[in-house]
């Protein structure tokens, strides 16, 4: 089994015009997979874009053919009730055949707040998302389904049309809690690219696994799938410099604790040095240096990549990243255990 070859398709960067297009080029460029991820509100306030993925997971399906199609991620637990989702994304499944897929998260304060919701901790933030994963799989599998949870019920609800095999669903996970909660009832992992390797192998994994143990589902059911933040241009200060339009993906936790305006997102990270943007990036105009980068990843076993470009052109990244990186990527295979097969 070779890896999944992905497009982010950046929300926050791109308005929904523009992210149709390059996802368009994707597929025609050979990209298995696209990505979208669902905000409210951008990561700054002048230049920033943040389309209603739902609407444009429609209009990029009927405008291509074969792509996956999914979200990194959308939050099923405060502005969307999970049956809402649930609804949208059964008749995305049925417009668009095997192509959809549901990723889900806990979610940001900047794209709830703002809308009048209360944001509480994390730990009611994760019993929520537990209790929507729940309630999602239900409505795609059963009729009639009424639910009494903490948080959300339902009465006799049916999602009248359903396609006959439910899209799969991918849980995000940043923490062991969220994997462990991936492997035992849903059919897919994200992280994101950037953090301490130690993370991933030691922690996010491993507790994937324990979730597939404790779900008692076979080894390597659960998709592992990763979001790549790679620069590359044949240009390297051009690779550099295009990290500058993501500044509020190298602040810490702390630094963006309690921040919910774009426009202070942007004051905070304009005052980043450009090395400091680029931390969280795999900077290089050498295609080998991103193939070895994502080989370190499949020989943690993951399979499934969604590469996240930074720059203002994306064709460019695009065309540049098929034609000189992705040749190698398509020798990678996800390491699995000796006897072990994937599903």
């Amino acid at each position: 089994m070779t890896i999944k070859i992905g497009y982010k398709a950046s929300a926050e960067q791109f308005g929904p015009q523009d992210l149709l297009r390059f996802t368009v080029l994707a597929e025609k460029l050979g990209y298995d997979n696209v990505a979208i991820s669902d905000h409210l509100q951008p990561w700054r306030h002048h230049g920033g874009h943040a389309p209603f993925s739902l609407a444009w997971l429609g209009a990029v399906g009927q405008a291509t053919s074969k792509i996956g199609l999914g979200t990194s991620v959308v939050t099923p637990t405060f502005r969307y009730h999970p049956g809402v989702i649930a609804h949208a994304f059964a008749t995305l499944a049925c417009l668009f055949p095997g192509r959809v897929w549901l990723g889900i998260g806990t979610g940001e304060a900047m794209n709830e707040v703002p809308l009048g919701i209360e944001w509480p901790g994390s730990q009611e933030r994760f019993a929520r998302l537990k209790e929507a994963a729940e309630v999602i799989q239900k409505l795609w599998r059963e009729e009639r389904v009424s639910y009494d949870g903490a948080f959300y019920s339902t009465r006799n609800a049916t999602i009248y049309d359903r396609p006959e095999v439910p899209p799969q669903l991918y849980i995000a996970a940043s923490g062991a809690s969220a994997a462990r909660l991936a492997g035992r009832v849903a059919d897919g992992l994200i992280c994101t690219s950037g953090k301490d390797p130690s993370l991933y192998s030691d922690v996010l994994l491993p507790a994937l696994v324990a979730g597939e143990e404790k779900g008692m589902r076979k080894p390597f059911s659960v998709d592992r799938a990763i979001e790549m933040k790679v620069s590359y241009d044949s240009d390297h200060q051009r690779a550099l410099e295009d990290t500058r339009n993501w500044g509020a993906l190298a602040l810490t936790p702390e630094e963006k604790v309690g921040v919910e305006d774009p426009l202070e997102l942007e004051r905070l990270s304009a005052a980043l040095s450009t090395e400091r943007c680029a931390s969280r990036w795999v900077v290089s105009s050498k295609p080998e240096d991103h193939v070895e980068a994502v080989r370190r990843f499949a020989e943690m076993g993951f399979d499934n990549f969604m590469f996240h470009f930074p720059g203002d052109d994306q064709e460019r990244a695009l065309e540049l990243f098929a034609r000189d990186v992705m040749p190698g990527l398509q020798t990678l295979e996800p390491a699995r255990p000796d006897g072990v097969s994937d599903g």
